[in-house]
């Protein structure tokens, strides 16, 4: 009798014992549709806007409408929400069939079969990215192997993209863009590579992925902050590079857990 009362009085006291219900979080990491050519690694565009690629997109909206995300978070300056919000209230339907940006392929169009009001911008830009900086003190300080190594790392990696862009369909390529591998291949070149970067006492390299890993941080806050104790689902829809770095935000948030594009298709 004793014992019994003991726990219950724990289980009051003590919110370690209590079990709260983790809000669902899809992650959707994916390639520029409407490849700009601003990334250093330069990959050939994917021609989503083919029928083919169309009826996938369809099935892939379907799905995520079918999971049901309160809200949707993309790669839009949080800052510009209101351009973001014009965006979103214009015809839709012509939109899609000539915009191939994967925020209106994937995330408009899913958005609109839930009903939603809106999209939410989560992209921060106000860090650096000093790439020909940090080539240049590893230079200066004879990294000439480090120069080298990255140089072959980001062709091989531009190569085995471009065999994937020209054999696999739509719905293949995402899923790649979403394993393990495609996402530990992603943080790789920042801390085996880049921070390594620059003399003992230059941190060209360091300060680099830094920045890239305080946009990513500051990405994420947005997203915790914009997710209202109400949405037991949401989805985040982000570079692929981007998403790698925010699964392990996630894995030590105690508020989400990870669904994955594979595991809603």
């Amino acid at each position: 009798m004793r014992t019994l009362l003991l726990m219950l009085l724990c289980a009051c006291l003590n919110p370690v014992f209590s079990q709260t219900k983790k809000k669902q979080i899809l992650v959707i990491g994916t390639f520029h549709f409407r490849n700009p050519g601003l990334d250093v690694a330069k990959v050939n565009t994917f021609n989503v806007m083919s029928d083919k690629s169309q009826q996938e997109l369809e099935s892939i909206s379907n799905s995520i409408a079918k999971f049901a995300p309160a809200k949707i978070f993309v790669e839009w300056d949080y800052r510009k929400q209101d351009k973001l919000d014009d965006l979103y209230c214009k015809n839709l339907d012509s939109l899609m069939k000539k915009d191939a940006n994967e925020l209106v392929q994937i995330a408009l169009r899913s958005a609109k079969k839930l009903k939603h009001p809106k999209l939410y911008g989560v992209d921060y830009k106000e860090t650096s990215f000093p790439y020909d900086s940090l080539i240049t003190q590893m230079k200066i300080a004879g990294q000439v192997g480090l120069v080298e190594e990255g140089v072959t790392t980001m062709k091989a990696y531009e190569s085995a993209q471009n065999k994937k862009m020209a054999a696999l369909s739509l719905r293949e390529l995402l899923l790649d863009f979403n394993t393990k591998r495609s996402n530990d291949f992603s943080m790789q070149w920042y801390f085996g590579n880049a921070s390594r970067g620059g003399k003992k006492d230059n941190f060209a390299g360091a300060f680099l992925v830094s920045e890239w890993y305080r946009r990513n941080l500051y990405m994420y806050a947005l997203v915790q902050k914009l997710t209202e104790v109400k949405d037991d689902k949401v989805m985040v829809i982000l570079g692929a590079g981007h998403i790698a770095m925010l699964r392990e935000f996630i894995k030590f948030d105690p508020e989400f857990e990870i669904v994955e594009l594979k595991d809603i298709l």
